[in-house]
């Protein structure tokens, strides 16, 4: 299995990073992708990646509750990032309308900057889009083109939603919400089409049940894993063969 998407360099982490890191492993990951918050993650982030190589990778990018009326400094420390070293992919970015939307032309504006950094590259984007899922579909629909893919991390939408995203070449995050009694993702996952999507956690978020409300962490990624299987009376075998090679797809992994 791979999380797609945790934060493990967060304070959350400080005490207990090498049994987390342990723990990971002994569930069966074989990589873990830590997104990017702004400027005040990157050296954790990096430094987690330089002690765990090939296991603990790092992205770059803006988050979208980073995005600020300075986010053009931010911006720049992300493009500086880019210029000097290889990232698997450009996050985590996108838009969030649930915490504050006085800088939401700002978020516009900061994920269109990111989007061409990520066609210049050519790599994917990490998309953030809490209560914001059909503005930012519309979005990429507005900027899509052949070199643009990436994942809309943290999938809590409709079937219609996910066919619109799988239309447009891009992945889904199925995460800790997948497991949520009210969550309504039992009457979406069965309907999803496997082949583009991934497993994450969002550690330290949105731990799955039966963990919910506490610190969540990489190993539990395979109750998220079970918990799509179990909706889609497969194995978790199954499950985990599928999200593992649409991961390694998405990030340009060759195993």
């Amino acid at each position: 299995m791979i999380d797609t998407h945790a934060h493990i360099y967060a304070d959350q982490f400080k005490e207990d990073i090498d049994h987390i890191i342990e723990r990971s492993k002994e569930v069966g990951l074989e990589r873990i992708y830590m997104p990017n918050i702004d400027h005040t993650s990157i050296d954790d982030m990096l430094e987690l990646e330089l002690k765990h190589p090939d296991f603990c990778i790092a992205t770059m990018g803006l988050h979208p509750c980073s995005v600020k009326s300075d986010f053009e400094k931010e911006l720049y420390i992300v493009e500086e990032w880019l210029s000097k070293r290889e990232f698997v992919a450009i996050g985590e970015m996108g838009t969030d309308l649930y915490w504050d939307k006085t800088f939401v032309d700002q978020q516009v504006e900061a994920f269109k900057i990111q989007v061409a950094w990520a066609k210049e590259y050519q790599k994917p984007i990490i998309i953030h889009c809490r209560e914001s899922l059909d503005m930012t579909i519309d979005l990429v629909e507005q900027l899509k083109d052949d070199d643009l893919t990436g994942v809309f991390h943290c999938f809590n939408g409709s079937v219609e939603q996910a066919e619109r995203i799988a239309a447009l070449g891009f992945y889904i995050g199925l995460g800790g919400v997948s497991t949520f009694k009210n969550g309504g993702m039992d009457q979406v996952i069965p309907e999803l089409d496997m082949s583009n999507v991934v497993l994450e956690t969002d550690s330290p978020y949105l731990a799955p049940v039966p963990h919910r409300g506490k610190r969540n962490e990489p190993a539990y990624v395979q109750l998220v894993a079970q918990k799509v299987a179990d909706y889609r009376e497969t194995s978790l075998e199954e499950i985990s063969s599928i999200t593992t090679a649409n991961a390694n797809k998405l990030f340009q992994f060759d195993a």
